[in-house]
């Protein structure tokens, strides 16, 4: 549920509640209590439990079982690919001398903190890395990236869609273009699974990341995708689990809601055209209804549950309070930021201004999502804009009239 009385939850890109299916699993996940490699009557029940979650799993994105590896969630997911490709390629004696002496990784300039961070981690460690523009429609300098692909680029990872705008990035595209220089691509997926169906095997990329809470699951759960014959070393050392490629005892709990949720995957789809026509109804009556406001990225292609507007005259952090003191909780862009005064670097990237940064407001909707939400929400916004505007104005005029 996505409501209690007055309460409305619209920020689904910085986690989702946990679904009613997963809800009504867990009593009975939890009595896998069991060591999945355990060889006794304890450990069949978690081996169940996990071979199932990842048969389903990879159903619903379309791969092998095999070539599933769960995580604790996307961060884990992002920094075993970029970290794990850097070292096997350091200390694999099986490649060639021209595939160990790659050096260059590509990331865009507005991936997630835990791929650009990584990256940034990874050329401090001297790896050449290029950041691959964005322009102010979110849209990625597809020039850039061919003219810095080369036999020397190991790596490319850019994000399925942004987690701030929605944007959506020609991943499959991208792909083919780094495979032609034998490259590998990675794509941070945690914000396209559970907002639009997810076909890693039509995509073509080498390497995927999602987590759990990002699409009804429960939090400490995620995947990482790994095709067949993509090689890394792994993050995490210690025992055979994942087929030696991530040590610990499998979280079984998460695994089998992981599970539960990817055997709901046939709703995406459908549920993606509702969650739609929701928000393109917000977004007219806001454009309509609240004078000088523009949606980030809203001429490219996007997810359908993601809107980023630029409110001129109402501080995002303030907008923020206000509609949370109201009921409804929303977003002034990544959550893992919260709490940092300077402006989203997502927007900057893309070119906005500061002050363009700092007024801006991230809805993000939901399965849930209801009409009679949508429109309470846009009224009481309306309100919430006109009076800080008016409060900024006054503030100006009082500050002309104190300099005169």
């Amino acid at each position: 549920m996505t409501q209690t009385k007055s309460v409305i939850y619209l920020d689904h890109n910085a986690t989702t509640p946990v679904c009613k299916e997963v809800l009504e699993a867990l009593p009975e996940l939890a009595e896998a209590w069991g060591n999945a490699s355990s060889i006794h009557w304890a450990g069949r029940q978690p081996k169940n439990v996990i071979r199932d979650a990842r048969k389903a799993i990879a159903d619903a994105v379309g791969v092998s079982p095999l070539e599933i590896i769960f995580t604790v969630g996307g961060s884990e997911a992002n920094n075993t690919v970029i970290k794990g490709v850097f070292e096997y390629l350091q200390t694999s004696q099986a490649l060639p001398p021209e595939q160990r002496r790659r050096m260059h990784f590509m990331c865009s300039a507005v991936e997630h903190p835990a791929v650009f961070k990584t990256m940034m981690h990874m050329k401090s460690l001297g790896v050449r890395v290029d950041v691959i523009p964005v322009n102010r429609k979110g849209e990625i300098d597809l020039k850039f990236y061919e003219e810095h692909l080369s036999e020397e680029t190991a790596l490319v990872s850019v994000m399925f869609a942004n987690n701030e705008t929605g944007t959506l990035f020609p991943i499959k595209q991208m792909a083919a273009m780094a495979h032609a220089k034998g490259a590998l691509f990675h794509t941070d997926a945690v914000q396209g699974f559970g907002k639009v169906p997810v076909n890693l095997h039509d995509l073509g990329v080498d390497f995927a990341s999602f987590s759990g809470h990002k699409f009804y699951s429960i939090k400490g759960s995620g995947f990482l995708y790994s095709r067949k014959g993509s090689n890394f070393s792994p993050l995490i050392h210690g025992g055979a689990q994942e087929r030696h490629r991530r040590g610990g005892t499998e979280n079984t709990l998460g695994i089998g809601a992981l599970g539960v949720v990817a055997k709901r995957a046939n709703l995406i789809a459908e549920k993606a055209k509702s969650v739609e026509v929701l928000r393109n109804h917000m977004e007219a009556r806001i454009l309509a209804e609240i004078e000088n406001v523009s949606v980030t990225a809203g001429e490219t292609p996007r997810l359908p549950n993601t809107s980023a507007l630029v409110l001129p005259g109402a501080d995002g952090e303030t907008m923020l309070m206000s509609l949370d003191i109201k009921g409804y909780a929303v977003s002034t862009g990544a959550a893992c930021s919260s709490g940092n005064p300077e402006p989203s670097p997502v927007l900057l990237a893309m070119g906005l201004s500061r002050d363009e940064a700092q007024n801006s407001l991230r809805v993000s909707l939901g399965w849930d999502t209801t009409l009679e939400q949508v429109d309470g929400f846009v009224d009481t916004l309306k309100i919430v804009v006109e009076r800080l505007r008016s409060l900024k104005e006054a503030e100006e005029k009082e500050g002309d009239s104190y300099h005169v």
